[in-house]
């Protein structure tokens, strides 16, 4: 069986999400999650920048075979949706600079995918991430259990594709 692995972001300037995968056959397995913090002391390029590298560094270290972005739909204000889309693509640069696949997806459908419900809370998608991967939820903060959400609706694509 061909192994396939995904990298979920859930991009954030403040904190990035991660989340990686494997797809075997019908499978998924856990391997990693974490997340990217940067400090609003920090100046921005450098906040974009540590973004762009921790993600990079991922990328050397698993070489995943697609990235899945969740999509950004809310922000309080247009600066903070500005600031939000500048991390999204420093995402976006470090999948394309490795030419992985992408897939993007609005927070509804990740949460349809893992909960059949889009409007799920939280904690409903922090559980099913667990149950599916086989991990405790306490090991997952929300950013990183996103991110695996992202993975595992990415994988969900592929079932229902025939991908």
């Amino acid at each position: 069986m061909s192994e396939y692995i995904i990298l979920g972001v859930d991009p954030g300037l403040k904190h990035t999400g991660c989340g990686i995968i494997e797809k075997t056959g019908k499978d998924i397995r856990y391997l990693d999650s974490g997340t990217i913090d940067t400090s609003p002391e920090m100046k921005f390029p450098d906040r974009l920048v540590k973004i762009y590298d921790e993600i990079e560094k991922v990328i050397l270290k698993y070489k995943p075979d697609a990235i899945a972005i969740e999509q950004s739909i809310y922000a309080q204000n247009v600066s903070i949706a500005l600031k939000l889309g500048h991390a999204r693509g420093m995402v976006i640069l470090a999948a394309a600079r490795h030419h992985l696949e992408m897939g993007e997806y609005p927070p509804k459908k990740i949460k349809s995918s893992l909960t059949g419900n889009g409007s799920a809370t939280k904690d409903q998608v922090k559980f099913m991430v667990a149950k599916l991967l086989n991990i405790k939820p306490n090991m997952l903060s929300n950013d990183s259990s996103d991110a695996l959400a992202a993975a595992i609706c990415h994988f969900n694509h592929f079932k229902l594709t025939g991908l």
